[in-house]
């Protein structure tokens, strides 16, 4: 028995663990079904320290068309007979060890997610953290992971829209990589990851099975350590072109009717598809084996199990009409194989040859069934007390505003990602409006209809830091900030959060308190969490990565010509700061790269006032008062002002509000508040319109034809700062590496 649990920790399950494998079963697990375990029973798949708090979102609304977490994706009804599909996860380990693939591999994963469900996808975004820009490690993850980005992506066919990068010191061994993938689909015509149906048979489809990726699922719930790069062989390798045949085979299918259900193979591959499709649909499966096409000769069950490679679906087609689905598949030139058959029993039985291999209960294996559900220990950060004991008036102000702005515009998390973005095609399927109309969210249109969707990823993972639940809500918050400045309404939330190990008590107050404040903000903007991914084990030796809990959204515009753009249209026009300005510097850009400052509270945020604020927002827009609107954030009321410049090469002559520092104006990054332009003719009606709100504001100044004036001083001309803003993150990069994008602009 020793020997049997020594193999069970070595597959990353726990003593107790292999206990309870042993009550469920009845008896000794072999390797195979002790391998299944592990991967099923790891944080990956089973959410096993987290699904208690998941449970506690908002998970309801009236245009969910799903449960959260009963399909591949959240499924949210646009009206027009439409919906909209969605989801972000994570690729933060392999793309450690691999860059290129890991980051690759991510996209085609989060892609399968949203057209196995039957939806075609029309965008994807990204959320991606990095160490310190200046290192040559982190150039290496940046370029690898872009590349992979960028190549899956374009080769796909399927616009990336958008994103969100940081560089921070605590990302330098373990960044994070993750992608959202948006689609859309009839309402009726989705499909359902779920077997059924006594003697159905069931396919695998897509690319042939090789030993790349296996015990992926473990890999991802796990520290990263020196000896993880022996771990190569759980990164999968992705085939783009293979992937865009199968989205179109798999689309044809569809229609056919020959379908009774459909899941991708991502994580856990085989044995995860069969137990989620088999436990979903109360039934269960056997599956033999040596029918599995495989890249390599002499593969073992167990490897055919756990592979994770790319590209691949499993089908369960209503018997009688597997033809009209093989037709399909040779039409594409796929692999298309039946590997096995429903069955009554609700038992997973894998052949070999005509050997059983392994038997399993399909329920106790997956989330919600049989998989452990774990309460874990929390605590107080005891970083905390350093940021209570932070006293702002410590902090002088410079002496020359001006030379510090200069160096804020060029802090990379602030900056320009131009070198990041022109490696992306972002116009493929030419629904992307926001190339040459630069808006705070992106917006795609949905073809065929006059609607558009308003696209984002958010989170600012110092604020998280400094306050998880504070820090959480503000990232809910500007997400639902950012698509009402560009003219939609929040739908809902998908989210991936990367956090380090569950085991550190205060690792895990940062995950249970960043939870409550997702809750309360997603209830507040009624934006129900659709689903999502969790990733722990997100550290290095120095310790744990910033806790990050990334917010996807998506918003409605129900017509795409009242989509508000951020930049500035005319010379003349009035600047108005809606919300209020405030003496605060808390964990701001200024404060953290220029002052030095590693520890301070959150910035100031009250929920109420944030929603009153996009209220007000909303109507301004609506009732086509405003033409311009973009909310302040990194680098605050300067950088607002200049990035709302850029794009007409439009300047600005402001007035500081008297009562409040100058760096705190400039700079700080006090929330709930946009900058927003308005013709001259147009100023009193905005002015009325707020006040009749009880909505604070403030009078700023003009746009300019390009001049810079702060307070009567002049900063110069708009194209200098947009010059700083440009190359900032390629003055840092390797000469070969800023090449290898620059060549591509």
């Amino acid at each position: 028995m020793e020997q049997i649990i020594d193999t069970a920790k070595k597959l990353g399950l726990t003593e107790e663990e292999y206990h309870l494998i042993k009550g469920i079963l009845g008896r000794e697990p072999n390797f195979n079904e002790l391998s299944a375990f592990s991967v099923m029973w790891s944080e990956h798949c089973s959410y096993k320290n987290s699904i208690k708090w998941l449970k506690t979102l908002p998970r309801d609304g009236k245009k969910l068309l799903v449960k959260a977490g009963e399909e591949n994706a959240g499924l949210v009804d646009i009206g027009d007979g439409l919906a909209v599909v969605f989801k972000i996860e994570s690729h933060n380990h392999p793309s450690a060890i691999e860059p290129f693939q890991g980051a690759a591999t991510g996209v085609g994963g989060i892609h399968r997610d949203i057209f196995t469900m039957g939806a075609r996808p029309i965008a994807a975004l990204n959320s991606l953290r990095f160490g310190n820009l200046k290192e040559q490690k982190t150039q290496h993850l940046l370029n690898g992971v872009v590349h992979g980005i960028g190549h899956y992506g374009n080769c796909f066919g399927v616009p990336t829209v958008g994103g969100e990068i940081y560089f921070e010191d605590c990302y330098h061994t373990n960044p994070l990589v993750n992608a959202m993938s948006v689609g859309i689909v009839e309402v009726g015509k989705t499909v359902s990851a779920t077997a059924e149906g006594t003697g159905n048979p069931v396919f695998i489809v897509g690319s042939a099975t090789g030993k790349d990726g296996i015990g992926g699922a473990s890999f991802a719930s796990a520290d990263i350590t020196a000896d993880s790069a022996q771990d190569l062989p759980a990164v999968q390798v992705g085939d783009p072109f293979q992937e865009k045949k199968l989205l179109e085979a798999c689309l044809e299918v569809i229609p056919t009717g020959a379908l009774v259900g459909m899941q991708d193979m991502g994580a856990a591959g085989i044995i995860c598809s069969t137990s989620e499709t088999s436990a979903k649909g109360g039934v269960g499966m056997r599956i033999d084996l040596e029918h599995v096409p495989a890249r390599q000769k002499n593969m073992k069950a167990w490897e055919l199990l756990l592979s994770e490679s790319q590209e691949r679906m499993l089908m369960i087609v209503k018997k009688g009409r597997e033809k009209e689905v093989l037709e399909v598949f040779e039409k594409w030139d796929l692999p298309c194989s039946q590997i096995g058959m429903v069955t009554d029993d609700k038992m997973l039985r894998f052949y070999m040859n005509g050997e059983l291999e392994a038997e399993i209960p399909a329920e106790s294996l997956v989330l919600g069934g049989g998989a452990p559900q774990n309460t874990r220990e929390y605590r107080e950060p005891a970083y905390f007390a350093k940021i209570k004991a932070f006293d702002a008036a410590s902090v002088p102000v410079p002496a020359d505003l001006k030379a510090t702005a200069e160096k804020i515009i060029s802090i990379p998390n602030i900056a320009s990602k131009r070198w990041i973005y022109t490696q992306y095609d972002s116009m493929v399927g030419t629904g992307n409006s926001s190339t040459n109309q630069p808006s705070d969210a992106p917006v795609v249109s949905v073809k065929g209809t006059r609607k558009a969707l308003a696209v984002t990823t958010d989170c600012n993972s110092r604020y998280v830091f400094a306050d998880p639940f504070v820090g959480c809500m503000i990232a809910v918050s500007e997400a639902a900030r950012n698509i009402v400045c560009s003219g939609g309404t929040p739908l809902g939330v998908t989210n991936c959060l990367n956090f380090g190990n569950p085991f550190d008590p205060e690792v895990y107050y940062q995950f249970v308190h960043a939870i409550k404040g997702m809750g309360e903000a997603c209830l507040k903007f009624d934006a129900p969490v659709t689903g999502g991914n969790v990733s722990f084990y997100n550290q290095g030796p120095d310790g744990p990565v910033y806790p990050t809990p990334t917010i996807g959204m998506v918003g409605l515009l129900e017509d795409i010509n009242n989509k508000m753009t951020l930049d500035f249209k005319a010379e003349g026009d009035h600047l108005y700061l809606v919300g209020r300005s405030r003496n605060c510097i808390n964990s701001s850009e200024y404060l953290h790269k220029v002052c030095g400052v590693e520890y301070s509270p959150a910035p100031d945020f009250d929920l109420e006032e944030e929603f009153r604020l996009q209220q007000a927002i909303a109507g301004l827009i609506q009732n086509k008062i405003i033409n311009a609107a973009h909310d302040v954030s990194e680098g605050g009321v300067f950088i607002t002002l200049c990035e709302a410049g850029f794009n007409r090469t439009l300047g600005f002559n402001v007035t500081s509000a008297v009562d409040v520092r100058k760096d705190a104006w400039l700079f700080g990054e006090a929330q709930s508040r946009v900058v927003v332009s308005v013709a001259y003719d147009k100023a009193k009606e905005l002015e009325q319109s707020l006040a009749s709100q009880g909505m604070s504001f403030e009078s700023l100044g003009k746009v300019t034809a390009g001049d810079i004036k702060i307070d009567g001083q002049d900063w110069g001309h708009i194209l200098d700062w947009k010059t700083l803003y440009d190359t900032a993150i390629e003055r840092y990069l390797s000469a070969e590496t800023a090449e290898s994008a620059l060549s591509a602009m």
